[in-house]
């Protein structure tokens, strides 16, 4: 299925301004507010503490379950780990 294009892609705009009328265009056309990376990684913004926090108690689950499936893949397989990386 081919997607109908409503309107010519932009040429690179000539000035700062061009530009910026461009991209309020896009954003305003297509509803687009923020990349959705940025929700997934770590930013050089200053986050509020409570965020950072939040997202530092995720990380240490995320890394625990990791180690868990990790240790458990590997006990079905049979293989024997070192204690460091095991919980």
């Amino acid at each position: 299925m081919t997607r109908k294009r409503e309107r010519p892609i932009l040429t690179a705009p000539q000035s700062s301004g061009e530009y910026e009328a461009a991209v309020a265009a896009f954003i305003r056309d297509r509803g687009v507010t923020r990349c959705p990376t940025a929700c997934l990684v770590r930013t050089q913004a200053s986050v509020p503490s409570a965020d950072r926090a939040a997202l530092e108690h995720y990380e240490a689950e995320r890394e625990q379950s990791r180690r868990l499936h990790l240790a458990a893949t590997a006990r079905l397989l049979g293989v024997l780990l070192p204690p460091s990386s095991v919980c």
